[in-house]
């Protein structure tokens, strides 16, 4: 049975046609220190969808040298994603499927309560867009 908190497999954006398409072809707008890449796509006929929204968490390379502190920002934003989706995936209709990332942009290690209060408002925006879309 699956949590209505939890950040399953089938959540996640993983395969690399999906990220590619979501870079090339997606819409992003910034939230600082969150920047957001979405696809909105209907799903086709047939097409069985296991989740409404995949997500994905990214941390660049080039301002945090060490994987740790990209992994522990990674972790930051996959928690405060996990907490506050369930308002996305109410937003999103059953005939469309989401496909979104979040890159972290700032400059230095962040708290967990700024991060999940920047979260809150990048999701509320997304949602904004999603339904003038």
């Amino acid at each position: 049975m699956n949590q209505p908190n939890s950040y399953s497999s089938q959540e996640k954006l993983k395969s690399r046609k999906a990220l590619e398409s979501l870079f090339t072809g997606g819409k992003s707008f910034s939230v600082f220190p969150v920047k957001v890449f979405y696809t909105l796509d209907p799903v086709e006929a047939g097409v069985h969808r296991e989740m409404p929204v995949n997500a994905g968490v990214g941390v660049s390379s080039k301002n945090f040298r060490k994987a740790v502190q990209r992994n522990r920002i990674k972790r930051l934003l996959r928690e405060a994603y996990r907490t506050q989706k369930q308002a996305l995936q109410a937003a999103v209709k059953t005939e469309q499927h989401v496909s979104v990332f979040f890159l972290y942009i700032g400059k230095e290690l962040p708290e967990y309560a700024p991060l999940n209060e920047s979260m809150g408002k990048v999701l509320e925006r997304l949602i904004e867009k999603l339904n003038k879309a």
